[in-house]
């Protein structure tokens, strides 16, 4: 059965969406069969994997709103075991469409349900809210990745995310575990860089990974490029980090 991680934030630029896709070619490269769901109104993700999100017809939006099946939306990318499950600009209005359906809250969840063991894992790209969607994303997810970016205001917003997945963990999925806090953005030059990483070490200790995202022109790039970091110059910093986030990820689960 596969497992189903989000990567949520509800800062913006903190690197969920390069977290997501990076994360999820680098699993792929590894011979682990992944689909990325792409939750985000914005569809960076899909972009990001080389689709035009203006051509999706079917999205994760007409599988959580409409009940289509979710074969019909996911589609195979050019990276060998890497699927996408695509994201529409039709998802903004998503959250006002659901208000009144029952068992709102676990959309994603039962969309999702048919394909989770086709996968060995599902990475879901979460928007930057803590609105419907990405309550719905918590409520699929076995697991969260907490991306938290090295500069001055890190930890900002971080309890008010811990307290929802508290929430979610007591009402809606009592399996929700958070799979670990991810430094982004990390500039060794930076006394600022290096203090953030003292800082959230020492408060949330082995929650930490221990895989660390470099600042690195080549993650910056790619996205312009429709393909990941691995894809475009998989010798860089950046791709190499990805690389050993998804061993660190798979040697976790392993030893769970």
């Amino acid at each position: 059965m596969g497992k189903v991680i989000a990567i949520a934030n509800q800062k913006g630029g903190v690197g969920k969406t390069t977290t997501a896709i990076n994360l999820a070619a680098s699993l792929a490269a590894l011979d682990h069969k992944t689909l990325v769901v792409d939750a985000d109104p914005q569809a960076n993700s899909t972009s990001g994997v080389g689709m035009d999100p203006k051509a999706v017809e079917v999205s994760i939006y007409e599988c959580m709103v409409n009940d289509i099946d979710v074969d019909e939306a996911i589609v195979k990318t050019d990276i060998d075991y890497l699927d996408i499950l695509p994201s529409h600009i039709n998802l903004v209005g998503a959250e006002v469409e659901m208000v009144d359906i029952e068992g709102r809250e676990t959309r994603m969840r039962e969309a999702l349900t048919n394909i989770v063991d086709n996968y060995d894992y599902i990475i879901i790209d979460c928007s930057p809210s803590l609105g419907l969607i990405t309550v719905n994303a918590m409520t699929a997810a076995d697991s969260v990745i907490i991306p938290v970016q090295c500069e001055y205001f890190a930890l900002e917003g971080l309890g008010k995310l811990l307290n929802t997945i508290k929430i979610i963990q007591s009402r809606l999925n009592p399996e929700l575990e958070i799979e670990g806090i991810l430094l982004t953005m990390y500039d060794v030059r930076l006394r600022l860089s290096n203090q953030v990483v003292e800082e959230v070490t020492a408060h949330f200790k082995e929650l930490v990974f221990k895989t660390i995202i470099p600042r690195n022109i080549k993650l910056s790039e790619s996205p312009s490029f429709g393909v990941p970091a691995i894809i475009h110059d998989a010798e860089s910093k950046g791709a190499i980090s990805y690389l050993n986030l998804a061993k660190e990820i798979i040697e976790n689960n392993v030893e769970a």
